[in-house]
């Protein structure tokens, strides 16, 4: 181990000080597991795992929010919550690929345009219906046109 000064803003150390971190109580603790994911993340050494975890903390306030609301209201998206899984896999994703190789680059892409698809077909199933479950049930309904116009002039030009 070795010993690090520095001298930060207050806002910063108040930050540090209130931030939960797992497996960390003091500040000097918090600051060696934060800097050790920040070069694990760096060096390109996040399993898919692990990455998950990172990105879905990445994500902890807007889903904590969104809990607060429905506790308030009882309104829910599953919109939005499967919008939200779908980002925290795609960026585990992103983040734990380092191609090596052309084939490792195929399977990189093949994985990434799986999740797109995966994404786009939740979002065609809440389209099925008038109303999707979500907090604006005619949202997913609005963005759905130029999406199944492609779809279709793709399904034309293959019967062509």
């Amino acid at each position: 181990m070795e010993p690090l000064s520095a001298r930060i803003p207050s806002d910063l150390y108040l930050w540090l000080a209130q931030l939960q971190v797992e497996g960390a109580t003091t500040n000097s603790d918090k600051l060696r597991v934060l800097l050790g994911q920040l070069k694990r993340q760096h060096d390109g050494a996040l399993d898919y795992v692990t990455a998950h975890a990172w990105a879905r903390d990445l994500m902890g306030r807007v889903r904590e929010a969104l809990v607060r609301i429905e506790g308030r209201t009882g309104k829910h998206s599953e919109v939005v919550s499967l919008l939200l899984d779908h980002l925290t896999s795609a960026l585990a994703l992103v983040v734990s690929q380092v191609p090596a190789e052309e084939t490792d680059a195929a399977k990189f892409e093949e994985a990434l345009v799986h999740r797109a698809f995966a994404l786009c077909e939740t979002l065609l199933r809440q389209g099925n219906t008038p109303h999707a479950a979500a907090y604006d049930p005619t949202v997913v309904r609005r963005h759905l046109g130029a999406t199944i116009e492609l779809a279709m002039n793709l399904q034309t030009s293959k019967g062509s």
